[in-house]
């Protein structure tokens, strides 16, 4: 046989053989890896997705909670794993995109050792102060915080977190200077802020809001570039004369690099009719997420970006990972 035509039927019969994997695909339980604890959002998540895909793919999708370093515990036993479309993992912006400038060292890297699926879902936070600051809106916050450098106390759920990202972000933004306190978690910080031990906090929506509604704490804006439907009333930071202020926390789906572009495909096709279930919809909607879905395509290059903001923020705030 002529090489020229041996060469075509090899790369046939790769075609053919690759076609066939993707439409057995799955043929056995597949892993669904969370880099937290039980019982997050990013856990919730993965759960009502993972039950979706098995009923639709006619397979397993198993949780498997591996939490640790922010996430880079769960994310580094993915890239490790074989790309066979049996290992898949959702993290969030924190993971994919926060940690690699944050950390000096990090196991993986989350461009070149992954396939991304897609982008699942958006959740813009809000600013919120205590009722006793004299202010009324993101204006009066920045003329208050150039009258005071160094006098207003910004919470947060941790070194590198939504609320400190967000904070830093903000400041640099501003040109204004606020002090960073850092908590074990967004709910202490919450907690604080109502008590009046500190004055300003960027946090997740779906928690600040019976706050807001009560009055215990005074809602500004929202991070997103655009107003959240959940609080349309509320101005974005953007809006506000902050022109590109953008910080929500999202959370994509990726699986090994090398996985077969069939497989992704595969996968990612799945996810978006899931994300269009009004059940899907409802439940994000009650934690304050916003589908997203598009291409693997539109995610990588959406990450890249992501990555590139965050590190001139860190680097610009100098923030570093204790």
């Amino acid at each position: 046989m002529p090489i020229a035509l041996s060469l075509k039927a090899t790369c046939a019969l790769a075609l053919l053989s690759s076609a066939a994997t993707a439409q057995q695909y799955p043929a056995k339980t597949v892993r669904f890896v969370v880099p937290f604890v039980a019982g997050g959002p990013t856990d919730i998540q993965a759960r009502m997705l993972g039950e979706k895909l098995g009923q639709r793919l006619g397979q397993q999708f198993i949780i498997d909670n591996r939490g640790g370093a922010n996430g880079n515990i769960g994310l580094e036993l993915t890239a490790k794993a074989p790309p066979d479309g049996y290992t898949i993992v959702i993290a969030t912006v924190g993971t994919w995109a926060v940690n690699p400038s944050l950390y000096k060292q990090m196991p993986f890297d989350p461009v070149k050792d992954f396939a991304p699926i897609m982008q699942v879902s958006s959740s813009p936070g809000v600013l919120v102060v205590h009722p006793s600051v004299p202010i009324k809106n993101v204006k009066e916050l920045i003329a208050l915080a150039k009258s005071r450098p160094g006098k207003l106390d910004y919470g947060s759920s941790g070194i590198g977190g939504f609320g400190h990202i967000s904070g830093a972000l903000f400041c640099l933004m501003t040109k204004t200077e606020m002090v960073h306190i850092p908590y074990k978690s967004s709910a202490p910080s919450l907690t604080d802020l109502i008590a009046g031990q500190i004055q300003v906090l960027f946090n997740n929506a779906i928690s600040t809001v019976p706050f807001i509604k009560s009055g215990q704490v005074r809602a500004l804006a929202v991070t997103s570039l655009k107003r959240m439907p959940a609080l349309s009333d509320l101005p974005s930071i953007n809006e506000t004369g902050v022109k590109g202020y953008d910080n929500s926390s999202w959370s994509a789906v990726a699986a090994p690099a090398g996985t077969p572009r069939e497989i992704v495909a595969k996968l990612n096709t799945e996810l978006n009719a899931i994300l269009k279930l009004p059940d899907i919809q409802e439940k994000n909607a009650s934690f304050g997420a916003e589908p997203v879905g598009g291409t693997p395509e539109q995610y990588g290059e959406y990450l890249k970006l992501e990555i590139a903001k965050f590190a001139r923020v860190i680097k610009e705030a100098k923030i570093t990972a204790q």
